[in-house]
């Protein structure tokens, strides 16, 4: 997916600045952290500063284009997903790097995460900021059983952001510090723009949408087991499953059910095509979500939202304000609450205006203009501390004399 943005004519610096971007994850697989840094990188160069990306690749050929490869990755299970890390012991690359590139700012995502952060967070002796994505509510075991060694990296963050509240409590319970709440962004043009609904949904029928991968956190087993009380009640309906990766246990357990219906790998540009087909959106998750990029895609798209009340999404939308917030694992109380809308179309049309209102503010122009301007403030307090020490370096050593 190319990222495309719009210079502002207020953007943002009048010097620029040159950014390292350091994401710790395989950079040819598509994920929110890789998606967070594009966009970031595309509106920063816009604006005319120069960003380096740094990245494992498995496929360095594909990435090189993109950014500056460092290491190979590996599976590693993390938090009920698979993060694609690095080993590699890269010190005398990133010295060498870090050195010759002679950066104003260094921005780690994922910061603890190894190994490719541990060697820019260690190096650095340019303003270096920390952005943490990861939530789960009951904690982390990694963060657990490496604080010991990661805490004195830690504090050599001198700007730390975490997306979301949730992301903000998971780090914090192993981290003191303060955390600047700056989310994810969406691309709010692309997902709020007038779009045709596909034509093989718009036949009457009621669609109630699931976008996500076929994880367990996604929740789609209980949302599954949700339709077909929903389908009792409001028979004229029908379940659509977007998503990226192999639903063949779910379409085999609902295969007898021809209102239940799976399109995988749906290409970004089709994606506000079926979120204009749908009537109901729901995310059933079940925890460990920071904040929720296909949530703020339905809100965006001005779509009646059923969530699970998880700290991730409650730190989005509120309950009867934007959508209805429901008990996670529940199947009945989430058919109760996607029932009620499909049943009243005036609160869907309610709504859906509130929250494409309340996902106008996660727009990655207005995120990104809060970066830059945190990397700003961060910059000059680093640079004061540095002319602090400089001149005490050089009052000792004229006392000396």
């Amino acid at each position: 997916m190319g990222v495309q943005c719009d210079a502002s004519e207020d953007a943002p610096g009048e010097t620029p600045m040159k950014i390292a971007i350091v994401s710790p994850y395989d950079w040819c697989v598509e994920g929110g952290v890789k998606s967070h840094i594009k966009h970031l990188a595309a509106y920063f160069r816009d604006w005319g500063h120069e960003v380096t990306i740094f990245a494992p690749a498995s496929e360095p050929a594909l990435a090189r284009d993109e950014v500056t490869v460092m290491g190979k990755p590996w599976p590693m299970r993390v938090s009920g997903s698979v993060a694609r890390i690095t080993f590699a012991w890269k010190s005398p690359e990133v010295k060498a790097v870090l050195r010759e590139g002679k950066f104003d700012v260094v921005h780690l995502h994922e910061p603890l995460m190894p190994l490719l952060p541990y060697h820019f967070l260690r190096y650095s002796t340019s303003a270096t900021v920390g952005t943490f994505h990861a939530a789960k509510e009951g904690g982390n075991r990694f963060y657990g059983y490496t604080t010991p060694l990661t805490r004195r990296w830690f504090r050599k963050l001198e700007g730390k952001i975490a997306v979301s509240p949730a992301a903000a409590s998971l780090v914090s319970r192993y981290f003191a510090g303060y955390f600047n709440i700056i989310p994810n962004g969406i691309d709010y043009a692309h997902f709020s723009a007038p779009a045709e609904p596909m034509p093989e949904f718009n036949d009457g029928r009621q669609n109630v949408l699931f976008v996500g991968r076929p994880e367990k956190r996604k929740g789609l087993k209980y949302l599954l087991r949700a339709y077909l009380r929903v389908r009792e009640q409001v028979p004229n309906t029908r379940l659509i499953v977007v998503g990226a990766g192999d639903f063949t246990r779910y379409q085999r357990l609902m295969a007898a059910f021809e209102d239940v219906v799976f399109r995988p790998n749906v290409p970004y540009a089709d994606l506000p095509r079926y979120y204009r087909s749908a009537t109901v959106f729901s995310c059933p998750n079940t925890g460990n979500e920071s904040q929720g990029y296909v949530l703020l895609e339905a809100l965006a798209a001005g779509r009646a939202v059923v969530a699970s009340n998880i700290e991730g999404f409650a730190g989005v939308m509120t309950h009867e304000e934007e959508g209805l917030l429901v008990k996670p694992k529940d199947p009945a109380e989430l058919a109760a609450a996607i029932t009620t809308l499909l049943r009243d179309p005036k609160l869907r049309a309610e709504f859906g205006r509130r929250g494409q209102a309340l996902a106008q503010h996660y727009s990655w122009d207005h995120v990104a203009h809060r970066v830059l301007s945190y990397y700003e403030r961060i910059l000059y307090e680093h640079q004061q501390v540095a002319a602090s020490r400089s001149r005490k370096t050089l009052a000792a050593a004229s006392r000396e004399a």
